[in-house]
Formats: structure tokens, sequence, C-alpha cells
């Protein structure tokens, strides 16, 4: 994240002056790539002086923009990119970008930090590396947990950190937390293997969180999915708990089309 401050992102986000600079390429639903200045809001929030802080990049969906799915409701998508986002975090796995929802120059809709990476370099270039395992097993997890529908390989970003480390970044999390089986993912490359125990006890701690409903998480989700979805996604977790093992593909579609 370039070496800056999460606080410091999400305020951005939040209360910052959106620009369209256009159009994403190659996205189903209209997906704008948008610059956040820093403004008096912004300032005034963080206690510090307007032209010290910095500019970002950043993805802005609006609701208005998604383009109507058979299976979800209409206008949730950008809600559900949300819900993703406390999920990875619940579980303190830091995959998601930092997102919020919010008013934009086309209406409501989610606003997440861009990451600047090579589109060459996505799960497909690096699948079977060891220097990414840990971080792969996560997004794998993720993805069960939160019911991926559209887990592609360029969905999937590989950026170098400020310390200059690489590290994953998984995104496009819209068509997520059905309450039906929809995981639909590329990463299958863990199947049938043990969940190593330090996940699983991320996991744990993440599914304890959802048993009370006056919980931080529990509240924020209830805003963004239904009873239905909150519930569905409870009975994912204490199934990943009580399996112990990564999720075997079954019958019938579970590879994303387009693959990449």
């Amino acid at each position: 994240m370039n070496g800056l401050n999460r606080d410091l992102i999400l305020t951005l986000l939040q209360l910052g002056t959106m620009d369209v600079q256009g159009l994403l390429p190659w996205s189903s639903n209209y997906t704008f790539l948008v610059r956040v200045c820093p403004n008096t809001a912004v300032a005034q929030t963080l206690n510090l002086d307007q032209n010290q802080l910095p500019e970002i990049k950043a993805v802005y969906k609006p609701r208005r923009g998604e383009r109507p799915l058979w299976d979800f409701p209409r206008g949730t998508l950008s809600l559900r990119e949300q819900a993703a986002y406390l999920v990875s975090n619940a579980l303190g796995w830091d995959l998601v970008p930092p997102t919020v929802l919010r008013d934009g120059p086309n209406g409501f809709g989610s606003v997440q930090l861009l990451i600047e990476h090579d589109p060459d370099l996505h799960y497909f270039t690096f699948e079977g590396d060891p220097r990414f395992r840990d971080q792969l097993q996560k997004i794998a997890l993720l993805d069960i947990i939160i019911n991926n529908a559209d887990r592609k390989s360029g969905h999937v970003l590989l950026a170098e950190q400020a310390n200059g480390a690489d590290r994953l970044w998984g995104i496009d999390h819209g068509i997520s937390f059905h309450s039906d089986d929809k995981l639909r993912t590329v990463i299958w490359e863990f199947a049938g293997q043990p969940i190593p125990q330090p996940l699983l006890a991320d996991v744990t701690a993440c599914q304890q969180h959802l048993e009370t409903a006056d919980d931080n998480l529990y509240a924020n989700l209830s805003e963004l999915l239904s009873f239905a979805e909150i519930n569905a996604l409870q009975k994912r977790l204490e199934n990943i708990i009580e399996r112990g093992t990564f999720k075997v593909p079954g019958p019938g579609r579970h590879y994303p089309w387009p693959p990449v």
C-alpha cells in the first residue's frame, strides 16, 4: 500500500474528493479508476495539514453500474465487496485492499484502493510457487468462507510492498456470500489437504465473533448481507472447522469463466 497507514487510506477513501479518470477495461460491470484527493474533511478527521496528505488511486464500482444477475439480488454487489473486506480483516489475513462504501460521482458504490501490479502476472503464472503457498492457502480458504463464485486467475494480484517484498491481494468479491453453494475458483491446488492449524485457529476466532449478535462483525455484516446469507456464512465456518481440510470440487460447475 505504498507504505501508507491503513487508517489514512480508509479516511481518504471514505471522505476524499473523487475525480473519475475513466472506465477500467475488461470489467463486466461499470468500474471506474478514480483519483482520491485530500480535502478539508479528511484533514480535520486526521488532524493533519491538508497539504501534507497524499492523493491515492482507487477502483470505484457504483451500484447503478452493476449488471443484473439472476441469482444475486440487484444492487448488492458493492455491499458484498465491503463484506469480503470485513471478513478478511476479521480473519486477520489482510487479503483484500482497503474498501469502503460511499456516494460518488455516479452514485453510491464501493471504493477500493487500487493495487498497482503487472497484469501479466496472475495466479496461473505463480501457481505452485512455494514463496506464495501460505498466502494462496489463505486466499483459497477465504473463497470457501465467503462462497466466492468468481475467483478468476486475474483476481489474484502480485504487488511489491514498500519494503520490496512481494505479496498477493485478492480483488473482485462482488459475487460472493450467496446462501447456496456457488464456489467457483481456479485455486484448487490445495483440495483435500489439511488446513494448517494457525489458519484453523483464525477461522475459529472468526466463527466465534459471528456467534454473538451484538458483536461488531455480526452487526456490520447484517447491514450488508441477508440473514440467510449470514447464517450460511456461519455454517461454512463451522464446516471448515469440523472438516479441517480444504474443500474438494464436487459435481457441477466449479471453475469461473473465463478463468483469467
